[in-house]
């Protein structure tokens, strides 16, 4: 295992992965001097069914809002709910916190399918494939592929993952290969359709994890933010 400056635990060389894109992508090779290091930390989460209990929580809600209802559900059980804990909880208790309906029908089902082993382990799922992750979890009610390549990403620091519908890392893509618009900002009709940005992110592999850091970081830069944390969630 690789520890990066912040000593989190990655599960490849973030110095090979950068000279492998350099090489093999010039305009990537000016984004990452531009950016500076790869600095991407790892969420702490204990398994996979409390990141997505997380993920959930967190869906559609601006992230102060969604931070409280996560800190009111998690004292309801002075800390992060077993599976069947959440199961036999009522739910007006929930609604109390401020869950809404669909989310506790979907929290229910993630405990349910937990329970049932749809949803691994957290020894389990690192023997998995990512595309093996991303079948089974998807299954569960409210999980689309989005928040699994999160969980692969920013969880599992697993490298060759690219989300191509991601809003930062398109916009990001827009950035640095296309020509931007120089009367207006980017608007959503100049953001590169996903399989533009899968296509060329072939020549990234095995590392587009990586390179959709940088990705996310280059709308940071067009902001005029540090290039730090992530703009991807």
């Amino acid at each position: 295992m690789i520890h990066d400056g912040r000593n989190r635990k990655l599960p490849f060389d973030p110095a090979e992965a950068l000279t492998h894109l350099r090489a093999r992508d010039a305009k990537l090779a000016a984004l990452i001097d531009r950016a500076g290091p790869f600095t991407l930390r790892l969420d702490s989460s204990p398994s996979p069914f409390e990141s997505l209990l997380e993920s959930i929580l967190f869906q559609q809600l601006h992230g102060k809002a969604a931070a409280t209802i996560h800190r009111r559900v998690r004292e309801i059980y002075s800390g992060d709910p077993s599976p069947q804990a959440l199961l036999d909880t009522p739910d007006e208790r929930l609604r109390a916190a401020g869950v809404s309906a669909n989310k506790i029908r979907a929290l229910r089902d993630l405990a349910a399918r937990t329970l049932d082993g749809t949803v691994p382990s957290s020894a389990a799922i690192r023997r998995m494939s990512d595309a093996g992750i991303v079948e089974r979890l998807t299954e569960v009610r409210g999980i689309g592929a989005w928040t699994v390549e999160m969980l692969l990403i920013f969880r599992l620091g697993r490298p060759d993952v690219l989300p191509v519908t991601d809003y930062g890392v398109r916009k990001g893509y827009a950035l640095t290969f296309m020509r931007a618009p120089k009367s207006r900002p980017l608007a959503s009709n100049d953001l590169p359709k996903p399989d533009v940005v899968f296509r060329r992110g072939m020549r990234w592999a095995p590392y587009r994890s990586v390179a959709s850091w940088y990705l996310w970081r280059a709308c940071d830069l067009a902001k005029g933010a540090e290039p730090a944390g992530r703009s991807g969630r």
